[in-house]
């Protein structure tokens, strides 16, 4: 039960949050949309009640849009445009591999995904939601749909995501791209701890007709790690090991390759027209969602 008294809606955030969430709206940089109605305004005009602009009339153009009050000041006939409202797709991946159950950052991305979906849907966007866990098979998934009927199937499948498997996050992108349609955003919520270039995938996506949206989830101790002593690293996906024997030695590499991935992964996403950020995993989900999103253009209040 929340503070209010009313029955909590979901287990990942509170209906004080919720409330707030339901208010949002993705702001896309590209007009990536479909040809069913929706509420983002197409690069072409359409059949809105708001008008754009005006053009010259050529041969076979529907007569009910002749602006005939210019027609008669200046005997030349023109068409009055209105802005055209078509649908967004908004594909959700989840990166659900073993790695990210280290410091709840599956719990920050599912409540992260839950925010996206909820503004989408109660926006007219189609949302779909891919929870990517085995290198191998179906990934298990949220048909594409729309509307605030579709918000409880979408927390149900959010909260029962569990963690667990070996794709890799440029794996888990191509398989997501098998089974999605439509021309939009692709949101990725993943640590990106790969040891992979993920320039083909991304590729992928942006030929998909789909803007990338990349949000790495860290926990704070793969951030600014504390380490002393001898040390044996055990990959949670993998079951290699790694023997250290310097410690401080291995952290000066290690944030060197971590701010030198970081900002691969930003350019990548900004060549092909989309966006990036680095969070952790114990950042309020307030100020993710304010301070970060909000601040930088993701969404609108």
């Amino acid at each position: 039960m929340s503070t209010s008294g009313k029955t909590q809606l979901t287990s990942l955030f509170d209906n004080r949050l919720l409330s707030r969430v339901e208010r949002m709206r993705l702001q896309p940089i590209r007009r990536l949309t479909n040809r069913s109605q929706g509420e983002h305004l197409a690069g072409k005009g359409g059949s809105s009640t708001d008008f754009a602009d005006y053009r010259d009339y050529a041969a076979g153009d529907d007569m009910r849009y002749v602006d005939w009050n210019i027609f008669a000041r200046l005997r030349r006939p023109y068409i009055k445009q209105f802005l055209h409202e078509e649908e967004l797709h908004v594909a959700i991946m989840i990166d659900a591999s073993s790695s990210m159950l280290f410091e709840e950052k599956l719990l920050r991305a599912r409540q992260l995904a839950a925010a996206f979906s909820i503004m989408g849907l109660l926006n007219a966007e189609r949302v779909s939601i891919y929870a990517m866990h085995q290198q191998e098979g179906q990934p298990s998934l949220i048909s594409p749909g729309t509307g605030r009927s579709k918000i409880r199937e979408v927390l149900t499948f959010l909260e029962s995501i569990e963690g667990g498997g070996n794709v890799p996050v440029e794996d888990a992108i191509e398989q997501m791209l098998r089974f999605h349609r439509g021309r939009g955003i692709a949101i990725l919520l993943s640590d990106f701890l790969t040891f992979s270039d993920l320039g083909r995938c991304m590729n992928l996506l942006f030929s998909s007709g789909l803007e990338i949206w990349g949000l790495q989830i860290l926990g704070e101790s793969e951030y600014a790690p504390d380490l002393q002593g001898d040390l044996r690293f055990v990959d949670s996906e993998t079951g290699q090991t790694l023997d250290i024997t310097n410690a401080s030695e291995l952290l000066n590499l290690y944030h060197g390759q971590r701010e030198y991935q970081t900002e691969i992964l930003h350019q990548q996403c900004r060549r092909r027209s989309g966006r990036f950020v680095s969070t952790l995993s114990n950042t309020p989900l307030e100020s993710v969602l304010y301070d970060t999103l909000c601040r930088q253009g993701w969404i609108l209040k």
